[in-house]
């Protein structure tokens, strides 16, 4: 009987060991040290946004497999309209305050605004929007890509406008 369950727990972790073996796990680059300071970053604007919104790309690469972190930077009064990500996220506000509210309909009292230094993480897939008061924000955001979003108005879409 003890060689029977020696056997069965040698086979279970052979058999999850393989498996992991078998996984591809993304893995943050890095080939030099960098130290990441708002003075010094290069703010572009955010064309898959709102106007308004300015991105600075810190890690990684948005359109390619694997982790990236951006600074994403959004002007006072502003809104992200209910969308969705292929990939889960986590938000972090460096500064200024950001209102998150979850669902396909922009309903800011069923959200909240959180504060510099609060996060969030928002699984794949799922429905929310964003909104900032009356200061400006700025967010790290810590993705998965190939990045992109899917409003759930198209008509919404601020690369709509641009065609």
């Amino acid at each position: 009987m003890r060689l029977l369950l020696t056997a069965a727990i040698l086979f279970t972790v052979a058999s999850s060991l393989c498996a992991r073996a078998d996984q591809k796990i993304d893995r943050i680059t890095v080939d030099a040290v960098e130290t990441f300071t708002m003075d010094r970053l290069s703010w572009k604007d955010e064309p898959i946004l709102p106007k308004g919104a300015k991105s600075a790309l810190l890690i990684g690469d948005p359109a390619k497999a694997g982790v990236f972190i951006a600074y994403l930077k959004f002007p006072p009064n502003y809104k992200i309209p209910p969308h969705t990500h292929p990939f889960a996220e986590v938000v972090t506000i460096l500064s200024g305050k950001l209102g998150n509210g979850v669902g396909e309909k922009f309903d800011a009292p069923k959200g909240g605004v959180l504060k510099a230094g609060a996060s969030f993480a928002l699984p794949a897939g799922h429905a929310h929007f964003v909104w900032t008061t009356d200061e400006e924000t700025i967010v790290e955001l810590i993705a998965t890509g190939p990045w992109g979003i899917a409003y759930a108005d198209p008509k919404e879409d601020p690369r709509q406008e641009a065609k």
